[in-house]
């Protein structure tokens, strides 16, 4: 499985040999613009202007010496310097000194689900692109929307206005596969099920759900446990309080048959998305309110990897949900990448530094639960 989403490039105008001392740089968004990537050592790739292997391979387009960053839209697995780094801190620092009040954090805690009715509301279908890069980046889904693999259920947590779970459904000449798009918002459903393609089609079905839930609520409408072979998670662990990630990891846990696959995607500690928070923004911990009322959470490895691989007891998320023993699920953890990106908007000259977690985790085959 690839560890690294695609970013589509075009053709520059830019001489590669122009040095980045001679283009003049804006701050990104509240980012310092003297700060810069660092560069690894050149290779023989100086007469390759745009960096591309043949067959094109994503995730190997470095940033080395020489290189005029904005040539291209996108570079590979970005290091910063220690410049970001006190950046970062004091950036956390700030967010810290001037957190969301007591009143707000109630308001934004309490209801979550309604400010992302808002969100879809204002929003509807066009803010988030569809995600068309999902078979490269996780080929498990290439494959079981392969006319001839057989029986095969897809339950998308976090599905939003459905910009994964169409793009799945386009892919898809299995007749054998069901999609369920599921999310907590019902506005976001409402998007979902009044698409045309929804219509006079039975693979894909669309429902109300909280990843969180509990009791009778603890599974998705329509599915049973232990009957889906693939979780897809892209961006929606993060809207999660700390509180919720016990009872959403066991959730999961359930509804996967022995041997599934969670497909993770969220943002990474240092995401430009954290640092660029100003005042009454901090909850707690790496956790924000957005300024249209929903939440975020930015994570690090270690940390998705003691959550997801059950190291960490319950207890530890501040659960009051969740008990059997205080005991955790532990899934495998086949892979977990950081992905370390600058994307670059080159009329502005800007660089924007992303953080993004990518990973597979795997339910045993052989299991008592």
């Amino acid at each position: 499985m690839r560890e690294w989403v695609t970013v589509q490039d075009t053709p520059s105008t830019t001489p590669q040999t122009e040095s980045t001392a001679e283009v003049e740089e804006e701050a990104a968004y509240g980012v310092p613009a003297s700060i810069q990537p660092i560069r690894k050592p050149q290779t023989d790739s100086a007469n390759n202007d745009q960096k591309r292997t043949d067959p094109f391979q994503f995730g190997t387009r470095y940033l080395e010496e020489g290189d005029n960053i904005f040539a291209h839209n996108a570079w590979d697995h970005v290091e910063t310097d220690d410049t970001y780094k006190e950046f970062i801190k004091s950036q956390e620092e700030f967010q810290k000194s001037a957190p969301v009040t007591d009143f707000d954090k109630k308001r934004f805690n309490q209801h979550p689900e309604k400010w992302w009715d808002k969100f879809y509301s204002n929003n509807r279908a066009n803010f988030f692109k569809d995600r068309k890069w999902l078979a490269q980046e996780f080929p498990v889904l290439g494959e079981i929307t392969k006319e001839d693999y057989g029986a095969a259920t897809m339950l998308e947590v976090g599905a939003g206005a459905g910009n994964t779970a169409y793009p799945v459904l386009n892919l898809n000449k299995n007749p054998l596969l069901k999609i369920h798009a599921c999310d907590y918002s019902k506005k976001a459903i409402e998007i979902i099920r009044t698409q045309e393609a929804y219509q006079n089609q039975t693979t894909l079905q669309a429902d109300v759900w909280d990843a969180a839930g509990t009791g009778e609520n603890a599974l998705p409408p329509g599915l049973e446990a232990g009957s889906v072979d693939v979780v897809v998670m892209i961006f929606i662990f993060s809207a999660l309080s700390p509180r919720q990630w016990a009872q959403a990891v066991k959730n999961v846990w359930n509804v996967l048959k022995p041997g599934g696959l969670v497909l993770f995607r969220d943002y990474g500690r240092g995401d430009l998305a954290q640092v660029r928070f100003k005042k009454g923004r901090y909850l707690e911990e790496n956790f924000y309110i957005r300024g249209d009322g929903t939440r975020v959470y930015f994570f690090e490895r270690d940390e998705l990897a003691d959550i997801w691989s059950g190291k960490l007891p319950a207890n530890s998320f501040q659960s009051t949900d969740i008990s059997d023993d205080n005991k955790m699920p532990a899934f495998e953890i086949t892979n977990l990448g950081v992905d370390n990106r600058m994307l670059v908007n080159r009329q502005r000259k800007l660089k924007m530094y992303r953080c993004w977690m990518q990973g597979r985790f795997q339910k045993p085959a052989s299991t008592t639960s």
